[in-house]
Parts: C-alpha cells; structure tokens; sequence
C-alpha cells in the first residue's frame, strides 16, 4: 500500500465517522509566534482546543505538514525526518477516550478499510500518573476490552505520555502504540519493551492525546472548557510499518530518489544520502509556504538545511546537477495533494541553486576563517558551515574539534533563537495575551493600510507577532519611502480613533473567496472558514482576512500605531515591523 492510499485511507475512515475533512495549515504557523514551525497537527488548532469554536464543528481530521528542528541531528537514523506530515483526528468537546482508542485500534488493524497491522505486533504504553493527574487505568481497561493483553500494555511517565505544545498550553496524558518492526519480539516486559524502543526494534505509530487540561509556566493548572481528542500518527513511520520496511527511506516516498543517489554516486554513503533525501524534500515544501534562507528564524533554518544538503552531495560525490532531478522527482510525488508545491516549482529550484551559489561563495570565507582556528560554533553561525565539514577539515590537519561544547552552544543559541522569535512569548496567541492580540489586530490594519497606499498587488508572505512588536513580510517591487510609510501610518491610525467593530463570521470558503477576503499564502481551506472583519457601525469593511483569531472587539483597545523598520528580505519581498505606543 503506498503512501498516498495511507493517507487517503486515514481521511476517508473517519470522514465516515463523522469527522469533516480540514486542509492542512501552512508550516509557518500564523497565530503563534512562540514556535518557528507547526510542529504537530494540533498546532494550527490551538485556540479551538482552549475553547473557540471551529467552523467545521466539533470532529476534524487532515495530514498536516510539520517541521521539527530538535532531532536534526538525529536525521539519518531509520525513523527521524525534519519534514513530516502527520495524520490526526480531532474531538473538541465530542468523543473522548474510548471512541478514540477503538478507531485508532480499527484504523491500525482492519484490512478492508484500514492498514490490516498484525495485532501480535502490537505494543501500547499508557500514562502513569503525576502529582497532578492520576494514572490512567480508564485506557487500560479500554484497550483490554479490544483484544491487548495486559502485560502488553505499559504505565510510563510524564516525559513519555503527557503531551502539551509548550509551558503555557493545552495539554493532557496520552496512550501510544507501538509496532515490532522484526516481527519476532512476542512478549515484553516492560525493561525489554523499552530495550526494544531504544534499538527502534519497536516504534511509535499512533498517539492519543487527551487533552483535557490547561497547562501553565510547565504546571497543570485545572481543567479546559471540553475534554477534547488529539491524534497523530506520523504518515512516513506508518507507511514504513505498513510496507514491511525497516526504515522510512526505504519506503515509497524515499526509494526513487534514495536509488538515483545511490546509482550515482561516486563515494556512496547511506546516511549521507539520507540527510540529502529529508533535507531537500524539507526544502521544497518550507519553500512553498513562503520561507526565504537568511541568518534568522525560519529562514536559517532553510539555510542549513540547503547547506548541509549540498555539503553531502560534495561528500558522497553526486553532481550538484543531481539536485534538480531530486526536486523533480518529489515535486511528483506531492503535486497532487499540496497543489502549490507545483504551482511553486521553479521558484524552489531558484531560491534552491540561489543558496547553493552563495554558500560555494561563503566556503571560501570560511575556509580562511577556520586556517585562523575559528571556533566551530562561529564556523557554523556565521558562515553556514555544516558541523561535519569542520569536522572533516580538523580531522585532514589531524586535530579534533569538541563536538560536546559544540552541540552544547547550538542548543543554547537556538534557544535563544527561538525566544527571540517569540519576544519571550509563551504558548502563543493561544493563550490570549493581551498586548499581542492587540498587536495581532493592528497587523490586519497594516495589511490593509498597504493595500490601500500602494495598491492592490501587496500581499502577505509572512508574519511574526509578539508582545513586543508585529512583522509583516509582503509582496512589493519597491523600496517604501517616507511618505508612503507616513500614510499608511496615518490610515492604520486613524482607523483605531474611529472605534472601528473586529466581528468574526463563519462562511463558506466560495462566499470569503467571492467577496474578497485576504487569504494566506499557499494554504488550503476547509469548505467553511472564519473571516475577521474590522467595519464601522454602518458596515463599510476596511479590512477582512481568513483568520483563526483572537483579536480585540473594537480599534478603540489599540494605541498609537508606528512604523519602525521597513527593509527588502529577498528579490520582491519587503518586511515591516511597527509597534503599539
């Protein structure tokens, strides 16, 4: 069963249990700057876990795209990816746990509508308990009723089965399931079982969360409005199990460009061409939802990834002409389900060969700057240089470079980067902080004042909103001048002083297209969305956008607006960051 009928299998199942079909939000999450990327399916629907209300009602799925950098150097192994799409299924106040184990159970195992998994290799761990929430004998006892033994079925901690998407957010315990990838484990107890985990003998394919409380600097602090579901099964791990492989590369979605790599090569290395194979399909897709390479934020992240690609193709010797064909084929591979990852093909390609170019530049650079005995962490962040060609340098000279303060400073510099991005903001706009949803409501008026000043053709490429400031990157063949920038300045403010009503309504996707409501770039939208409308009391609209909120209720609750820094992010793209006084 290849990937694509998984996937499309994993919609229509719980399509037929009543759960309305969503599209997948872009990787650049737009409400939350407290992450660089969503990171998991839940993420885009954080202010409906904490209580709004969607406008598809109550039960979703879809396959969310999703980017985590923490394991990046895990990349390489049999089952960690930078990108990966993650299949879930949502209850916001409907089903709770024992609807939500039965059709994870179904999906997994039945073979006329689900994967048809061999039951016997199969593992559940469950929560153990804390200090604030009991263990959870509920799920056990559910999970025996279908079938498991008890003794497959494994209490673990709150590091292991509490899930949360920060210190300030929704949150609660979770039951996962487990695959034997051999085929020949049989019975575990516990210390085997967590073996077998650590040698990937066994691996997680499925995550119930029951997301029921709301969590606060790290701490549970009482329960949500609803006991909401919160599912995730990693579609290339479940592809890996369903196709009888033992490593997500060797599956559909790798093996045409991990075979043209290997064919060749002049140097072949499996790792090597792993990490090519998951950072250039990352690529594509942060490409297509508008990502640039550059020194900050997401950007950096695209930089490294592209570097560290074309520093392995050097490696293994593969022609950097190879990186074209390797586009091609995955571009193929998703055209139809992310339509603008074709429609954005040859701006990835440029974008692509564009940092290729600047990074043989910057290896000069830095080749000089290491002969001086540069420390590897300057190396790194400063010239984009990928850790293992430092490595490889040292090694020629025959020195050796620490990789444990190495590693060590990283950590702390993305950290630091990440809290940066998120103006020390915690858990997002989520938990509804006032000053960044005041700031988030000035951002719409931004867009619109732009419109209005410049012209129609400005539109939105992305955002960052923090308690502190607001960033707008958008479309503009220019460089804004004084004037310009002081009457956009001065409509944004004088539709604050008119008091102006923020009214959320729930349409259908053809209606907001119809009347011409600002939507994000490169994203897909359910049948029926939310538009946020900032009008008068006579109903004349001066801004409407496809938005999941929140917002203030009226202009009135916003301060003087200023524009601080207006500068070019890339050929065609300007930024804007302003504050409220």
């Amino acid at each position: 069963m290849e990937s694509n009928e998984i996937r499309k299998r994993f919609l229509k199942f719980f399509e037929k249990r009543g759960h309305k079909i969503i599209p997948s939000a872009s990787l650049v999450p737009e409400n939350d700057p407290s992450v660089l990327f969503n990171i998991a399916g839940m993420q885009p629907l954080m202010p409906h876990l904490l209580g709004l209300k969607h406008p598809q009602g109550k039960r979703l799925a879809n396959s969310q795209k999703c980017v985590r950098t923490i394991d990046l150097e895990e990349v390489g192994d049999s089952t960690h990816l930078t990108f990966f799409e993650m299949l879930g299924n949502w209850s916001l106040g409907d089903y709770f746990k024992e609807d939500a184990i039965k059709w994870s159970y179904e999906f997994l195992t039945k073979k006329d509508e689900g994967l048809g998994l061999d039951v016997s290799r199969l593992y559940v761990t469950v929560f153990g308990g804390s200090e604030a929430v009991v263990r959870d004998l509920e799920s056990v006892e559910i999970w025996k009723a279908l079938g498991i033994p008890e003794h497959r079925i494994y209490f673990k901690s709150s590091k292991s089965n509490w899930w949360s998407a920060g210190t300030n957010s929704p949150a609660g315990p979770s039951t996962e399931m487990f695959y034997d990838l051999t085929g020949s484990l049989g019975d575990m107890n516990q210390e085997q079982f967590e073996k077998a985990e650590d040698e990937q003998k066994v691996v997680e394919i499925w995550n119930d969360v029951f997301m029921a409380y709301k969590q606060e600097d790290g701490k549970v602090a009482g329960e949500l409005p609803n006991k909401n579901v919160d599912t995730g099964a990693g579609l290339e791990r479940v592809t890996t199990v369903a196709q009888g492989k033992k490593s997500i590369y060797e599956t559909d979605i790798f093996a045409p460009v991990m075979n043209m790599i290997k064919e060749n090569s002049q140097n072949y290395d499996e790792r090597s061409a792993r990490i090519i194979a998951d950072h250039l399909r990352s690529s594509i897709f942060l490409i297509s939802d508008g990502v640039i390479p550059g020194n900050k934020d997401q950007g950096y992240v695209l930089r490294r990834l592209i570097r560290r690609a074309v520093f392995k193709i050097d490696q293994i010797g593969l022609d950097s002409g190879f990186i074209k064909k390797i586009l091609e084929i995955f571009v193929d591979k998703y055209k139809t389900q992310y339509s603008n990852i074709l429609q954005n093909d040859k701006i990835t390609e440029q974008v692509i060969f564009d940092e290729e170019s600047k990074f043989r530049k910057t290896l000069k650079e830095g080749l000089k700057e290491f002969e001086k005995g540069i420390d590897p962490f300057i190396l790194a962040t400063t010239y984009g240089f990928p850790i293992e060609l430092t490595a490889e340098l040292a090694h020629e000279l025959g020195k050796e470079i620490d990789l444990e303060d190495f590693h060590k400073k990283m950590a702390e510099h993305q950290r630091l980067s990440q809290t940066a991005s998120a103006g020390m903001f915690k858990g997002g706009l989520a938990n509804h902080n006032k000053k960044t949803i005041r700031l988030h409501t000035a951002h719409h008026l931004l867009l619109a004042g732009l419109q209005t000043v410049i012209g129609p053709e400005i539109k939105q490429r992305g955002s960052n909103i923090t308690e502190e400031r607001l960033r707008i990157d958008f479309l503009c063949d220019h460089k804004l001048t004084d004037e310009e920038k002081k009457k956009v300045e001065n409509w944004v403010n004088e539709k604050i002083k008119r008091g102006l009503d923020v009214v959320r309504k729930e349409m259908p996707l053809e209606e907001a297209k119809r009347i011409g409501a600002e939507m994000e770039f490169g994203a897909k939208y359910a049948d029926m969305v939310s538009v946020y409308f900032i009008q008068d009391k006579e109903g004349n609209i001066f801004s409407k956008e496809f938005c999941g909120g929140p917002h203030v209720s009226n202009t009135k609750e916003l301060s003087k607006f200023k524009i601080q820094k207006e500068e070019a992010v890339a050929q065609g793209i300007r930024r804007i960051k302003a504050v409220l006084l």
